[in-house]
Parts: C-alpha cells; sequence; structure tokens
C-alpha cells in the first residue's frame, strides 16, 4: 500500500471516530475523575508508517486529523507535536471520556509538572536534626578541593588538565532545559549562543540579557557548563578567586530553553517544546540550526511518568542529540525525565567520593558527577554571602540561611536556651535575646522552628553551630529580615565557652549580595556531566550519541560496589579517560 492510501485509510478511520465522539456515552462509574485541572496529554496510536517517516505534508494531514478528534470530543487543543502523534489538550470530564473512547486514541494522560532538582546549599535539609549534608560540605580533607578559579568539581572531572589540553568542548552545544540564565553575568562574556522561552504563564521573560531567571537555578548550571576563565563577577563568595569560577566546557556553543517558570516549576509541554527546540539547534534537522552535536542537559524532574514524554525523548534521541537529566533529590527512586528510556540519569557526589545523602538510587542511574557544596554563578547580586567577626577574629566557615535576610548587624551574643541550647518548641521564649544576637545549636527541631523562635523574641541575629564537622547549610521554609547565619561547632562551642554570668562576647554578622553562590542537587551534578559529555564529544567526533554514552560509562571512575550500581550507576565521568580511550 503506497503512503498516500495508507494515509487516507487512516483519515477515513480517524474521520469516522472523531464523528462518533460527537454522541459519545457519558463516562461509567470505572471511568476515573483524574484531575479537575483539565490538563491533559493525549497519544494517537502511531502507525507503522510512522516509524518509517512521512512526509511533512503527510504529517501535517495526520495532525488536522487528530485535532479534530480533540475538538470532536469537546476539548480544547492547546498543543500539538505531530511527529509523535500527541497533543496537550483541555478536556472536562465528558470530553476526557469522549475522547478516551476513540478507537484512535492509544493514551489519555494527566500533563505532569516537572521541578529544578537543586539549590542553595542547605535548601535540601530543612530539619535541624540530621548533619547529613553538613557532614557533606566542602571541607579542607576531602579528597576533591578548589584551586585557584578551578571548583572542586572542576577538579574531581580534571578540568586544569582538560584546559591545557586545548580540551573545552568547541564544535558542541550545550543546550540547557532551565529557569532561564542571566546573560549579563560576566562569566557568560555575552557569549550566549541562543535562549527561548517556553513558560507562557510568566510576561516579560523574552530576552537572556534582561530580568528572566527568577529563580536563579539556570544561572547556576549554566556557570557550571560555561563560566570563562577570568570572568570573575564583583559580588564573590568569602575566599574566592579573583577571576571567579570556571565551567567545565568552556569551548562549546551554549543554548538556554527557557522551561522552567519563576517558581522553578514547568510542565511537560513547555519542556517538551524546550527539548525539542534544542533537538532543531542540529544542522540534520533543517530548521535552522548550525550544530554538528548537541547535548541536552536537564536539572529537572519529579512528576509521573508519562508516555507522551517517552515518545518525545525517543524522538529527539533519534534525531542524534544526546540527553542528560537530573535524577532527584528525594533519596528515593529515580524520577522523570531521567528515568525514561534514551535519557542518561545522573546522581550526585560529594567532594570525598561519596553518594550525596538526597541523590535518588535505582537502575536508571547511568554516572554520577559533583553535587554538594558546588559553586557557581547566579544573578548578579541574588546570592547570599555570609562572614561573622567574634572573639578577636574573622571566621572562616560560614554559611548563609537559604531565605536569610540581608543586612549587618552587631550586638551581644547571648544563648538562646532550651535543651542543648536547640531552642526547640514553638512556644520557646527567652527574654535574654531580645535586641541580643541569639545562639543556637542545630539539634533535633527544624531550622524553621528555631529561626522563628529567634526572631518572635526579638533577636536581631541568628547564630546557628553545627553539631558535626563543617558549618551547616539551612534550610528555612520562611524568608526573614534577619540575619541567619550557619557556623561550626567549634565556633560555636567557643563563643559559648566565652559567655559567662557577667561577661558575653560581640559580634557582627553580615549576610550580603552576592553573584555566586553554593547550592546542592542532582541539579548540579548533571551539567558537570552535560560538559564533560561535550568536551569527549568534540575530542571524539565521529561518535554517535549512542556510542558517546558507551564510552562515557565504560571509562568512568568506578565508586560504591564494583561494576555498575544503584547509587553511582557505573561511576563518576572521567573525561581525561575517555578521550585518551583509543
Amino acid at each position: 500500500m503506497s503512503l498516500n492510501r495508507a494515509l487516507l485509510a487512516a483519515t477515513l478511520a480517524l474521520s469516522l471516530a472523531a464523528c462518533s465522539q460527537q454522541n459519545a456515552a457519558a463516562p461509567d462509574a470505572s471511568t476515573p475523575d483524574l484531575s479537575s485541572s483539565g490538563n491533559y496529554l493525549v497519544g494517537f496510536k502511531e502507525s507503522p508508517l510512522n516509524a518509517q517517516g512521512l512526509d511533512t505534508q503527510a504529517l501535517e494531514a495526520q495532525a488536522v486529523l487528530q485535532a479534530q478528534a480533540v475538538t470532536a470530543a469537546g476539548g480544547t487543543l492547546k498543543q500539538q507535536w505531530a511527529d509523535i502523534s500527541a497533543a496537550a489538550v483541555q478536556l472536562s470530564p465528558s470530553a476526557l471520556a469522549a475522547l478516551k473512547a476513540n478507537p484512535n486514541v492509544e493514551y489519555v494522560e494527566l500533563e505532569a509538572v516537572h521541578h529544578a532538582l537543586g539549590g542553595p546549599s542547605g535548601s535540601l535539609t530543612r530539619e535541624g536534626g540530621s548533619p547529613a549534608l553538613s557532614s557533606q560540605a566542602l571541607k579542607a580533607q576531602a579528597i576533591f578541593n578548589p584551586s585557584g578559579e578551578y571548583t572542586w568539581g572542576d577538579n574531581a572531572l580534571g578540568v586544569p588538565q582538560l584546559l591545557a589540553e586545548g580540551k573545552t568542548g568547541v564544535g558542541v552545544a550545550v543546550c540547557i532545559g532551565d529557569t532561564g540564565i542571566d546573560a549579563n553575568h560576566p562569566e557568560f562574556a555575552r557569549k550566549l549562543k541562543g535562549y527561548k522561552n517556553f513558560v507562557t504563564t510568566d510576561v516579560n521573560r523574552e530576552d537572556p540579557y534582561k530580568l528572566n531567571d527568577v529563580d536563579g537555578h539556570g544561572t547556576h548550571v549554566a556557570g557550571t557548563v560555561f563560566a570563562q576563565l577570568g570572568g570573575g563577577a564583583a559580588a564573590k563568595q568569602p575566599g574566592m578567586d579573583a577571576g571567579g569560577v570556571i565551567g567545565v566546557a568552556t569551548g562549546v556553543n551554549l543554548y538556554m530553553a527557557r522551561v522552567l517558570g519563576d517558581s522553578g516549576s514547568g510542565s511537560s509541554s513547555g519542556i517538551i517544546n524546550g527539548v525539542n527546540w534544542c533537538a532543531a539547534r542540529l544542522t540534520s534537522q533543517g530548521q535552522g540550526g548550525t550544530e554538528s552535536k548537541v547535548v541536552i542537559s536537564l536539572s529537572l524532574g519529579g512528576g509521573r511518568a508519562s508516555q507522551t514524554e517517552q515518545r518525545a525523548y525517543t524522538a529527539a534521541h533519534n534525531k542524534g542529540v544526546l540527553i542528560i537529566a537530573a535524577t532527584g533529590n528525594d533519596g528515593a527512586a529515580v524520577s522523570y525525565p531521567a528515568a525514561y528510556t534514551n535519557v542518561v540519569g545522573i546522581g550526585a557526589t560529594d567532594a570525598n567520593n561519596a553518594k550525596a545523602s538526597f541523590s535518588n538510587f535505582g537502575t536508571q542511574v547511568d554516572l554520577v558527577g559533583p553535587g554538594v557544596s558546588v559553586l557557581s554563578s547566579v544573578p548578579l547580586g541574588k546570592g547570599t554571602a555570609a562572614s561573622v567577626t567574634a572573639l578577636s577574629r574573622n571566621f572562616t566557615e560560614v554559611t548563609s540561611a537559604d531565605l536569610s535576610g540581608k543586612g549587618t548587624v552587631t550586638g551581644t551574643v547571648v544563648v538562646a536556651g532550651g535543651t542543648n541550647n536547640e531552642f526547640c518548641g514553638t512556644t520557646a521564649n527567652s527574654a535574654a535575646i531580645n535586641g541580643k544576637i541569639a545562639l543556637i545549636k542545630r539539634g533535633t527541631c527544624t531550622f524553621e522552628e528555631k529561626t522563628a523562635n529567634a526572631v518572635r523574641n526579638g533577636a536581631i541575629g541568628v547564630l546557628i553551630y553545627n553539631n558535626a564537622a563543617g558549618a551547616p547549610g539551612i534550610g528555612l521554609t520562611n524568608a526573614y529580615t534577619t540575619p541567619v547565619v550557619g557556623i561550626t561547632q567549634v565556633d560555636g562551642e567557643a563563643l559559648l565557652a566565652a559567655i559567662t554570668p557577667t561577661t558575653a562576647p560581640t559580634a557582627t554578622l553580615s549576610v550580603t549580595g552576592a553573584d555566586y553562590a553554593y547550592f546542592d542537587g542532582t541539579s548540579m551534578a548533571t551539567p558537570h556531566v552535560s560538559a564533560a559529555a561535550a568536551v569527549v564529544w568534540a575530542a571524539k567526533p565521529t561518535l554517535t550519541n549512542t556510542g558517546l554514552l558507551n564510552l562515557l560509562t565504560s571509562t568512568a571512575t568506578d565508586l560504591g560496589t564494583a561494576g555498575k550500581d544503584n547509587n553511582f550507576g557505573h561511576g563518576l565521568v572521567n573525561p581525561l579517560k575517555a578521550i585518551s580511550v583509543q
């Protein structure tokens, strides 16, 4: 049968089915009311001819008929992807039932929402009692440490040697799907190759050189990939090199698809559109793209499994791109899209090559990358830098809470009180801290509870000292105008020892804006691996996307149980070893 005759037959069947839906019966009791939102994805049955590749005219005709089926069922078509026979639709309960009854519809599913999978160090740990993330913070005795502009993550992947050898990813594109980018940040040197916004619910987010990355996540991810040598911005974190930081792949062509909105979340539709746009950067797709190789980097996840998303990722993979995604931060099963076939799932490690406590696990973990206390760019002025001066010295390891107020306060340091000085209990009171800086020990209640108690009792500043090595990352639920910082157990206990019934130390506590921030998450691991993949692909240009993945997994540094395991996958990506393979 010719393609035209086959399409005609399919057209007739779909048209008859669409017409029959106008008189479709009401749903019976077994039809679930999936959601009150009414946002669904519908997948039509794919003909074997789709796999052979329908021409543009045939695809357009098929799409028209599928749109008619949605309308005939009483639904509203929002978005259509002709190449995968799927669409995003708005459906009432009756329209949902009618569309499900169409014999040419393979499935109808709720549209998923995905989220950024990283944030300021400490934001993934909001419980005050667990030292898990704090114990993974960067420490002097770590296997990998920062040096100059190179972050510990750079050093873990051998970036100094790669850069010395001119291995920077020239000739390969990295297209990031995220919350946007502050393209004005000096680390990007105004070299962003392309940008497009796919979040229709946010307004005035079309220009990468104007406000678009409200969340800040995308700018951080982009810095890990692309931060330029010597591109340091003005407001740095304490101890940073004057040149700022340097990305893993400074020579790639960088693109940003804004698929997550101001809140850090985005719909399946927007993400699929962003992935398709990234794939269209390929010259081979005939859509004006100029790239021969594209790595798509997705530091996002969550939601549920989606047949539409799987179709979309498979279609993009078949076009030749390599898709890399974060596995998630729940310490549970791998999230989507990382769990899909044809998507590379990335877990997170710390500076001691240990699995990050939050990193998800499962058979879909393919590789791991640096994901704890990762220093990178954020929108100018939107980060926070903290410092504490007390006991006649500057404390060397200080962190600001993710939702701390900014400002500088000087005052007397007093013990907050409560069992073990943890200041727990929603009714905890202490008149002594009014107008003072409250010193509180990390312990059994949340950071939020401690902070709320201190602020409610009139504290002008909050110092939370750790119960393990390093300064604690502090995640809060609410934003405060009061500065809230974390200090080490050693410094906290030194302050505690200096407080007597008749004397108390004075401290100056400061939280200021910064152009850089430390983030935790598999979101941070993902751009490390994406950039490393681009560097290797540039050095091995004859590889296909599948061949590249096979090389990356076979040369990874094995961690944990020998061989591939559920925590580390094949291990820490090792671009130097991958490039050296003949």
